[in-house]
């Protein structure tokens, strides 16, 4: 998948969401997706390809990082907590959703529990 195509789907996994808005608040070249008032994922172009950036747990995030050639560190963010992805052939489309799925249930379990949309424990969990 190429960089367009790895936002499109990422996009459209937000859908699915409870509470998850968008706004271009950085600049035209941003999209940034919040829960709560937080942001759990951003949208961008690093110098000439498109790039989605994800919290992670930070052992999740460095065990993708080994796995993934086109996951790194996360792009002008905390190194540990968010990672980059990029289009290519180690991410495909069942992954980046469940990346988007997975920060978003990050970021709700640090709003507090009357602001969570969900229940961040079972949201999206596969039976």
């Amino acid at each position: 998948m190429d960089g367009q195509e790895l936002q499109e789907i990422a996009g459209a996994s937000t859908a699915d969401l409870p509470g998850a808005d968008l706004e271009h608040r950085i600049g035209p070249d941003w999209d940034l997706y919040k829960v709560g008032g937080k942001v759990f994922m951003l949208m961008t172009e690093m110098p000439g390809h498109p790039v989605v950036i994800l919290k992670a747990d930070p052992d999740d995030a460095a065990a993708l990082r080994e796995r993934h050639k086109d996951i790194t560190p996360g792009y002008h963010m905390d190194k540990r907590h968010w990672i980059t992805v990029e289009g290519g052939g180690t991410v495909d489309e069942e992954l980046v959703r469940e990346l988007v799925t997975d920060s978003y249930r990050l970021v709700v379990r640090g709003l507090p529990r009357s602001e969570q949309p969900v229940d961040p424990q079972t949201f999206g969990r596969r039976a």
